[in-house]
């Protein structure tokens, strides 16, 4: 495929790479900032840099597109590329609210085209795995999923755009917690019904530092998750709880250290569980992971990659935490 870049900072960058190892043509880049474009256009032959995504995406030898912006421009560009027939892979959380997305889903199936969201942790080799198992029943009926995520800003971070809730819709539940939404709901499937709080209790900004949700499942189960970005150690922890074992994912690589998953295997005397490890230390791999799957979405394979449906499902569970902690503004 021929692919454009829309967006142009550290993760249009992680993209653009992507797309060129699987043997894709990065063919366009577009930054509201030209010579961020431009930067990045150099790395890749015949690559052109524009400063107007509508440029980019009305062209005739573009067969798809990243969208890699912040929050406040994901769905319009979306909607943009989709009426212009191009298959689109938006980053999460792919809006600032549901709202904005539900006419792109209605686009995107009237203009036949393919568009997947970027949960790329679904596509980290220790959740992949956990997904294995589960569908191998290894764990038995599922019961909860406890997650943690987080990390701990930086020295003017309260100031960055994620902490403006005009550009970014909201604060560090939309950032990070709805990839545990997203986990949450892949692993227990649709949610009932949501309690929970964002609040800020560090930063001085007017959108949530930290996030607590409660997930009641359509099945029965429950979701517990707190994400956080005064977490001072960075980190990522899913536990995933069946009556007859539990998994539990640790680490991002990174920062977050080595990626690993541990099974534990309830025993007939139970006691101490049998227990597997396996790491996953080196290059993170979901970025391949997750355009390949893009790429057998669009030939007609489900695969493992989020919907439109699921990013607005992770939206709804954001919306309704704000609503429920007195701050339905920050989803505005």
């Amino acid at each position: 495929m021929r692919v454009a870049i829309v967006g142009c900072g550290l993760i249009g960058g992680k993209r653009a790479k992507s797309i060129a190892a699987l043997g894709h043509t990065v063919a366009g880049t577009a930054d509201a900032v030209l010579e961020r474009a431009a930067q990045l256009a150099k790395s890749y032959p015949g690559c052109a840099a524009s400063a107007d995504w509508r440029d980019l995406v009305a062209r005739a030898d573009i067969d798809a597109v990243v969208v890699a912006t912040i929050n406040d421009a994901l769905a319009a560009i979306t909607l943009g590329a989709v009426r212009a027939g191009k298959h689109v892979l938006v980053e999460k959380p792919a809006a600032r609210a549901a709202d904005e997305l539900r006419p792109v889903a209605a686009a995107a199936k009237s203009a036949g085209v393919t568009v997947r969201v970027g949960f790329n942790h679904r596509f980290h080799p220790a959740l992949r795995k956990a997904r294995e198992l589960v569908d191998a029943g290894a764990c038995g009926p599922l019961m909860f999923v406890r997650g943690r995520y987080g990390h701990g800003g930086r020295v003017g971070y309260d100031r960055e755009w994620r902490a403006n809730p005009a550009l970014a819709g909201g604060g560090e539940l939309l950032d990070q917690g709805v990839h545990l939404i997203d986990l949450t709901r892949w692993f227990l499937g649709d949610v009932a019904s949501v309690s929970g709080f964002a609040g800020t209790f560090f930063w001085d900004m007017p959108v949530e530092d930290n996030g607590f949700v409660c997930l009641h499942h359509a099945g029965g189960q429950v979701g517990w998750l707190h994400a956080s970005c005064s977490e001072w150690k960075n980190l990522f922890c899913l536990e995933i709880y069946g009556r007859t074992g539990k998994l539990q994912i640790d680490g991002l690589g990174g920062s977050y250290g080595v990626e690993r998953l541990a099974y534990y295997r309830m025993l007939p005397q139970m006691g101490p569980p049998e227990t597997t490890i396996w790491e996953y230390p080196g290059e993170d791999t979901s970025w391949n992971a997750e355009f390949r799957d893009f790429e057998n979405a669009i030939a007609g394979t489900t695969g493992l990659g989020a919907t439109l449906t699921d990013a607005v499902a992770a939206l709804d569970v954001v919306a309704a935490v704000y609503q429920h902690s007195g701050g339905e503004q920050r989803a505005a």
